[in-house]
């Protein structure tokens, strides 16, 4: 397929309506009463300047985005209204009521709740026990979890939150844990909501669903501040949008009054490509080989079944699939991480041994960017220049086995921070202190310099910003067409559209089908991300006819 192919505004096979088809959102009246306000908040950590004089009004009663690249301060000005820093300077009204805000105590005690990029639930505890913590609102435990359970059913009734209060948290949804955090902040009677980058680990059916919450929220009486740097999210569902840009606020637009490339370019200072502008695939022999690999969990189920495929040189394979459905377990065992139950694994035609040392992968020409950065990708109390090379610690100017060239390694991860635009540009920085955008672009970067044969890139845009995406996806095209095999897997059916040259569809563990993108669509791709095949079932009918 050649041309250009649309990312990220598209509709989706899942009732979510792209940004530039999105109906305006009427908004709250321009003379509508200010449920916050913030005159001149900055904030400097050391030599980073994170907030730069911010002005900002959200109206009662709306849906607010803010929207940013990576390190464009957002997080840090949604920490100081909900207590988590203090401002060097500045100003905060709460209905119009100055206030001083010091601590998430004192932002719970103002009305104001917030929904974490990660959240911040106790695993092992039932939704009770985690909505109660700290609010047990008796003087007995039981008496205090009767009430939760009340309150709980009251809310639930009234926003359409089910969840099992019982439940333990562990074995919950993605989705329905983000439930319960908000829960947990309208418990404590938030009238205000911040939530930070909210969809960044939902299914795109988890992320339509949290939107309808939203809206009732908001119809209801709630003022949402919604963090995000996705600009089909804000056109979907936001009344209004304030953009941010290295610290500083430098637009509110309405809505319905913009568009994606406005907010798009805004956000970067330039003119942003929304589209993977590409050439035709011109494959050759193959690079990457499953055969038959079955992987089983430690519980005996087999979570990826008899799965064969190829990925040739000069191809991306991007790999569909509703999360949960053995992707992340087939990566883990294509990467040498996970020992298969049964089933083979080539790499330029070599098997990999499957001994649990994902060096041997390396070693062959296989890079990997993990789908959980955090779990697997990083170190996050590691230097931003000790994570630039984990993995290729022993490669020849870096170190050795014994001796690492400390210099060679910071002078490493410079230019790399240089050529992927990692903020803060600083490399003795700890990973954990950088945004999650930018840890995924240390990631990022190291597999990609590393120029494999092979890479395996598990969704490698979550939580990423508009320019960096158009920037990462320039280099995975690049890298096809030098001529690597490239094996996508992702959630976002925009993503899988715009850079697949084939796409392949996980259901329960297996290849349910493969399509050309220029002879399907994302309904049909949706649907067999469900487990029917419309196409398969008519050619069965029709042998079956002619019998």
């Amino acid at each position: 397929m050649g041309g250009v192919s649309t990312f990220p505004i598209r509709t989706n096979s899942h009732g979510m309506t792209a940004a530039s088809e999105t109906p305006p959102n009427d908004g709250p009246p321009a003379g509508a009463p200010l449920a916050i306000e913030l005159r001149g908040i900055d904030k400097r950590f050391g030599a980073v300047h994170a907030n730069r004089d911010i002005n900002l009004k959200v109206r009662k009663q709306s849906i607010h985005g803010i929207v940013g690249e990576n390190g464009a301060g957002k997080s840090t000005l949604m920490s100081i209204l909900y207590g988590f820093y203090e401002a060097d300077a500045g100003d905060i009204f709460v209905s119009g009521n100055t206030v001083s805000i010091r601590s998430s105590n004192d932002a719970i005690a103002k009305g104001i709740g917030m929904v974490h990029q990660h959240f911040m639930l106790v695993d092992s505890f039932t939704v009770i026990e985690n909505v109660m913590l700290g609010a047990e609102g008796a003087a007995t435990l039981q008496a205090g979890r009767e009430k939760v359970r009340r309150d709980l059913k009251n809310l639930s009734d009234e926003y359409g939150l089910t969840v099992d209060p019982d439940a333990i948290v562990s074995e919950l949804s993605v989705g329905l844990q983000q439930r319960v955090e908000i829960l947990k902040a309208l418990y404590r009677g938030a009238d205000i909501l911040i939530l930070d980058e909210p969809t960044g680990v939902l299914t795109p059916e988890e992320a339509d669903n949290l939107f309808r919450i939203l809206r009732q929220l908001r119809d209801q009486g709630k003022t949402i501040l919604l963090i995000t740097h996705k600009l089909r999210e804000i056109m979907a569902v936001t009344d209004e949008v304030s953009v941010m840009r290295r610290g500083a606020m430098v637009a509110t637009l309405q809505t319905a009054n913009t568009s994606p490339s406005e907010i798009a370019e805004q956000m970067v200072g330039r003119r942003v490509l929304l589209e993977v502008d590409k050439g035709p695939a011109k494959p050759t022999e193959d690079a990457l080989v499953v055969e038959n690999l079955t992987v089983r969990d430690r519980f005996g189920v087999d979570r990826v079944k008899n799965v064969s495929f190829t990925v040739r040189r000069g191809e991306i394979v991007g790999l569909a699939g509703v999360s949960g459905n053995g992707q992340s377990e087939l990566l883990e065992a294509i990467s040498g991480i996970e020992a298969p139950a049964s089933g083979r694994v080539l790499v330029n035609g070599k098997p990999l041994s499957h001994t649990g040392d994902p060096a041997e992968a390396r070693e062959l020409g296989m890079g990997h960017v993990p789908e959980d950065r955090l779990r697997m990708g990083l170190v996050k109390t590691f230097e931003e220049n000790e994570n630039s090379v984990l993995g290729y610690h022993n490669a020849e100017g870096i170190g050795g086995k014994v001796v690492i060239d400390v210099d060679a390694v910071r002078n490493h991860a410079k230019a790399h921070i240089e050529k992927y635009d990692i903020r803060p540009p600083n490399c003795r920085l700890k990973t954990a202190n950088f945004s999650g955008g930018n840890q995924q672009k240390i990631v990022i970067a190291r597999e990609m310099e590393e120029d494999p044969d092979v890479l395996l890139v598990g969704q490698p845009t979550r939580g990423v910003d508009i320019g960096a995406i158009e920037f990462i996806h320039k280099r995975l095209i690049e890298m096809r067409d030098a001529g690597k095999a490239v094996l996508l897997v992702s959630v976002e059916l925009d993503e899988i559209f715009g850079l697949s040259d084939r796409i392949l569809v996980m259901c329960g563990g297996e290849i349910v089908g493969e399509r050309l993108p220029d002879q399907t669509d994302e309904n049909e791709i949706g649907l067999m991300m469900a487990g029917i095949d419309e196409a398969a079932d008519k050619a069965a009918q029709q042998t079956e006819a002619a019998q």
